[in-house]
């Protein structure tokens, strides 16, 4: 008699199983989009203000690293800046005297001109101012094209310094060291005081508001599952508690893989799965790694 009783109570517990692993068509677990942070400048840490669960705003400047070098790069830069800019001739200034030269020698022309015709001139006379007027012409020409090609040159070595200088201050940026995203700090990889390089991880943060459960689904499920179909996505807390929350379909895998030994479909003995990411908004009691189940809505 108390073998049928256990028997029967072994029965029902095995029922009960089936008919939960059946209420759902998938499970997995909370994944965030995570972020490991680096150095993109080469000096002392100075500071990081990044500790373990601390929630940092997006653009939020949270360390530095040594500035000092690239600082006194920069003021070497711009003292070659006003150097260079010093240098450029005034052009207007330095063809005055040529120009002065040829307006006295046209009015000389000029003169002598009337002096020929009242035949009180020669005709030498005349044919040297002409070529005196020549002479200046070709002077003054050349002295512009002189100033010109030097005053070109300097506006590009002016150009290639202001380029450095943005360069030197786009290092000296990075060496502020701000949060990508809204999120938490999930891990810190960097002190005070250490050398940080560039590509050096500091700390891994994660958008803990916007989760996703990552499920897999069989073939056979997959066909009734589409990009941006809702589901009701259930946190498992464990004994039984279970909270739902309203989540959307937000990325399928587009190759199959072996199903995972943790993961559980409603076809378990199925050889390949696809995974899915059903997006749901965090009300701050779902956590990273979290397991939950999810019920993909019927078409209608």
């Amino acid at each position: 008699m108390k073998r049928k009783y256990f028997s029967c109570i072994t029965l029902l517990i095995l029922l009960s199983a089936c008919q939960s692993n059946t209420d759902f068509d998938a499970t997995g677990t909370f994944e965030a989009t995570e972020i490991i942070v680096s150095a993109e400048s080469n000096g002392r840490l100075f500071r990081l203000d990044a500790e373990e669960g601390m929630r940092l705003s997006q653009g939020e400047e949270i360390g530095l690293i040594d500035t000092v070098q690239l600082y006194l790069k920069k003021l070497q830069l711009e003292a070659n800046m006003k150097a260079v800019n010093n240098q450029r001739p005034d052009i207007h200034k330095q063809i005055a005297a040529t120009k002065e030269q040829l307006t006295t020698a046209h009015r000389e022309r000029e003169r002598v001109e009337k002096l020929l015709k009242a035949n009180a001139a020669n005709r030498k006379q005349l044919d040297d101012w002409e070529a005196q007027i020549s002479v200046l012409q070709s002077q003054l020409e050349a002295q512009i094209s002189s100033l010109t090609n030097n005053t070109q040159s300097l506006n590009e070595q002016s150009t290639s310094v202001a380029v450095q200088i943005l360069q030197i201050e786009d290092l000296l940026s990075k060496c502020h060291i701000l949060s990508p995203i809204d999120g938490t700090v999930l891990a810190k990889y960097a002190e005070p005081g250490e050398l940080a390089s560039t590509g050096k991880p500091l700390f891994k943060i994660a958008d803990t508001h916007n989760l996703f459960l990552r499920a897999y689904v069989t073939t056979s499920q997959l066909k009734t599952i589409k990009l941006g179909a809702q589901a009701k996505v259930f946190a498992d807390f464990g004994n039984g508690n279970r909270k739902e929350y309203q989540g959307t379909v937000s990325w399928i895998a587009d190759e199959a893989e072996f199903t995972p030994k943790t993961i559980l479909t409603e076809d378990e003995r199925a050889n390949q799965v696809y995974a899915v990411k059903i997006a749901v908004t965090n009300d701050g009691i779902l956590k990273i790694g979290m397991y939950g189940e999810v019920k993909f809505d019927e078409e209608e």
